[in-house]
């Protein structure tokens, strides 16, 4: 079965009706209450305006930061009202409060095709831990649920399942689907060869990823400081790279049972600190100084890594290559990102799965050159590693 979404449901089952929406809003803001990447609010976008033409009354929640189940002014989700509204080229009415017989009152007020934002749901301290309570007053505020967070799908939330429970039809919006559509349709039935990228600082991170990826990829192409596990666990020098020497022995053992499965970086660029870029300079993997630290991968790994992009159908990526965000460390992430737009020309299926990857691909103008950018870090690694997300499983399923 595959789980219903807003393109299942009737204009009857809308239209004049509350449809509470849970929203990704989690977005950035500088000291001033200024958003600084509003991409979350523009994707959320379709499935709004999906159900303001079917003419549902919309209600809008999301979480903001960690404002630890208090209100907290730094967190308030009201900036991004007159932002979304910018967006829709529609009226948009902040809301001050998450639940309650104030919030209750202004969804009532709607009218067909208007739309209100509630305040940050993790004002409200029973958010996180599902309360039941909590669960039932956000039901209150709509007549039926959507749930188009999938930043927030793997949480089990009162606002992400625990309302479904109390208010249904519950249905999964467009952003959703679509993530669900390409992380599981690469997962399911991928055009071959099916290559992963990983990388980032810690192998404890993305374990799991890769024990769950192994059996379903042609190859995995590790990058990042996680190497230098890898690296330790091959009997090499890791000079000051950051390692995790408790994860040597399982790095071991993943190249043992992987085999010709996984690659590790043949060289790396490397320097004695991430301040002295002016010092980077490329040596073997063998070779890595007893002074110095990888910070990214080297060109000879980034020569053999965009040969295998180059010929694969299906790629997915998580993970810088190394220090992204500080020249001249971030080449082998733009490599790699230069290498997916390469491949989506040609008509391969890249996924790039959130997080620092997400922000890479953005940074490197290349987002819109990808078949599909994850709005979830930890939502797509969860659903990587295969294990079910709390916000999907509540769902409606077509034919259930």
């Amino acid at each position: 079965m595959t789980t219903r979404t807003v393109r299942d449901l009737a204009s009857t089952e809308v239209r004049g009706r509350r449809v509470l929406v849970r929203v990704d809003f989690n977005v950035p803001l500088d000291g001033a209450g200024r958003i600084t990447d509003d991409t979350r609010i523009r994707a959320a976008v379709p499935t709004i305006r999906h159900l303001l033409k079917l003419g549902g009354r919309v209600v809008l929640c999301s979480h903001l930061g960690r404002p630890k189940g208090k209100p907290d002014p730094q967190y308030t989700l009201a900036p991004v009202a007159p932002r979304l509204a910018e967006l829709l080229g529609a009226a948009v009415r902040f809301v001050p409060h998450v639940v309650g017989p104030e919030a209750e009152a202004a969804t009532r007020a709607l009218g067909d095709g208007e739309v209100c934002l509630l305040e940050n749901t993790r004002f409200e301290p029973g958010e996180e831990k599902n309360d039941e309570g909590l669960a039932k007053a956000f039901a209150q505020l709509g007549d039926l649920y959507v749930n188009d967070a999938f930043g927030a799908a793997h949480r089990a939330h009162s606002s992400t399942a625990g309302v479904a429970q109390y208010c249904r039809p519950a249905v999964a919006g467009l952003l959703m689907q679509t993530e669900l559509e390409y992380l599981g349709g690469a997962l399911e039935k991928p055009k071959r060869p099916f290559i992963a990228i990983l990388g980032g600082s810690k192998i404890s991170g993305k374990i799991d990823v890769v024990e769950a990826l192994l059996p379903k990829v042609d190859g995995i192409l590790i990058g990042g400081a996680m190497a230098c596990t890898f690296f330790r666990a091959m009997g090499l020098e890791t000079g000051t790279s950051l390692v995790e020497p408790d994860r040597v022995e399982m790095a071991t053992d993943l190249m043992e049972r992987a085999a010709y499965r996984l690659t590790i970086p043949h060289d790396a660029m490397i320097a004695p600190a991430i301040a002295e870029g002016d010092k980077a300079h490329a040596v073997h993997r063998e070779a890595i100084p007893a002074g110095e630290a990888m910070l990214d991968i080297g060109p000879d790994t980034i020569a053999s890594y965009r040969r295998a992009i180059g010929v694969a159908k299906t790629i997915i990526w998580n993970g810088p290559m190394g220090v992204f965000e500080t020249a001249p460390f971030d080449a082998g992430t733009k490599a790699i990102a230069e290498a997916m737009a390469e491949a989506t020309a040609r008509g391969a299926t890249t996924i790039i799965g959130g997080g620092d990857s997400a922000a890479a691909v953005e940074q490197a103008g290349l987002a819109g050159q990808m078949s599909h950018v994850s709005t979830g870090g930890g939502a797509s690694l969860e659903f990587l590693e295969g294990k079910v997300l709390p916000g999907v499983a509540v769902l409606d399923q077509v034919g259930a």
